[in-house]
């Protein structure tokens, strides 16, 4: 990922307004509000927590779903990170799904991303880490979430 040094966000009083995104991102705030505007459409809600080895402000998107017998469900879909001009989204999946993502619709540059990946954790667990600037970039983004909303549940 990027140097956590130039994160935006770092007063843990001040979590993000829609104001000081706007004014951070630039031009990439329309692709933020695009990406907000998504979100119930995939069943994502997206939460600003403050994460402490970060010290600063991110972004935790999670899906939520009803089970058949009637018990709530969540599950860590992405975290996202806010710098100058842009913002990043990281996309975690286990190791043992890495083949089949590779066979997902996403652009060759994604599919570089996934395959070079390195695993980490004692779950062998691998991040595929978007840098989002622009709307356009968003599609890529949605087919990941997509694909981790079929194989989480």
């Amino acid at each position: 990922m990027h140097d956590n040094e130039k994160l935006i966000f770092k007063d843990p009083e001040a979590p993000p307004t829609s104001e000081a995104l706007e004014q951070a991102l630039g031009e990439s705030y329309a692709a933020y509000e695009a990406l907000q505007d998504s979100l119930p459409c995939l069943e994502i809600e997206q939460e600003w927590l403050w994460y402490t080895p970060y010290k600063a402000w991110l972004a935790k998107g999670q899906h939520y779903w009803t089970t058949p017998r009637g018990a709530r469900k969540e599950k860590n879909f992405y975290w996202l990170y806010v710098y100058e001009g842009h913002f990043i989204v990281a996309v975690w999946f286990k190791e043992k799904n890495r083949a089949e993502i590779l066979e997902t619709d996403v652009c060759d540059r994604i599919k570089e991303l996934i395959h070079s990946a390195d695993s980490m954790g004692k779950m062998p667990t691998f991040p595929v880490v978007l840098d989002i600037t622009a709307a356009e970039s968003l599609a890529d983004l949605f087919a990941l979430l997509d694909y981790k909303k079929r194989i989480e549940k």
